[in-house]
């Protein structure tokens, strides 16, 4: 069977899992949908195929013996912080979930899962990340006090200093600062920033918590990402006369 394609060929992906039936199943549907694919069995193998050779995204397993997923994300966030990666992790293992989250990674499949939506959720990811050209139509830079991001480049900046975002808080904070004071609910962000219909609630949290600590002087008590107890979160911009 052939899943049309979704991506061009030219997109490499780095498939790390200890499990070969696993890594071989994802490597077929990838390939199946234009990917170029590389495989790494553990985690030291993973960083040296990186170093090698920079993927436009990562497949991680969390379960692996020696260097575990948790660490790798962690050393990749370190050194590549832009690099894209979606976590494998077991069912029920929400502790790991949000510990990887809260490293670094974009988004997580859980165990067993259908190699049809792990495709999905890396398209969603790769296209996030800037494989599809902006919407020209669409403001391209959006500015906050000394708070910009620039959409098109997909790189963003305080007080002129670069902020290491991963995709998804890229994409938190555009949605953000493109709808200002209004109070969004975790499912709403769930829905309209990662697309997702249903999902975890912490993934927003964790998102938001990481964000903060990168946009506000204090993530204790934030002044532009607010949150609105029973509700959600809300944007609120910079007054100018602050």
């Amino acid at each position: 069977m052939t899943i049309g394609s979704v991506y061009p060929v030219e997109h490499q992906v780095l498939v790390v899992d200890d499990d070969p039936t696993v890594s071989d199943v994802v490597r077929r549907y990838l390939e199946q949908s234009g990917c170029r694919v590389r495989l790494a069995a553990d985690g030291s193998a993973a960083l040296a195929a990186v170093a090698a050779e920079r993927p436009d995204l990562v497949v991680l397993d969390v379960m692996m013996p020696g260097l575990d997923g948790l660490e790798v994300c962690r050393r990749l966030r370190r050194d590549v912080p832009d690099l894209p990666v979606v976590m494998l992790t077991a069912l029920g293992e929400e502790a790991d979930r949000v510990l990887g989250l809260e490293i670094g990674a974009d988004d997580y499949v859980t165990k067993p899962f259908s190699p049809r939506e792990l495709v999905l959720r890396i398209r969603s990811v790769l296209r996030r990340a800037g494989a599809v050209a902006p919407d020209p139509a669409v403001a391209a830079q959006l500015t906050d006090g000394d708070l910009i991001a620039d959409t098109a480049r997909r790189v963003a900046s305080l007080r002129g200093e670069a902020l290491p975002l991963t995709v998804r808080e890229f994409d938190l904070l555009e949605f953000l600062l493109r709808n200002p004071g209004r109070a969004w609910s975790r499912t709403d962000l769930l829905k309209r920033v990662w697309g997702w219909q249903i999902g975890d609630h912490s993934t927003v949290t964790v998102h938001v918590r990481r964000l903060r600590e990168k946009v506000e002087d204090d993530p204790a008590s934030p002044r532009r990402i607010r949150t609105v107890w029973g509700i959600g979160y809300r944007y609120e911009p910079e007054d100018p006369a602050r």
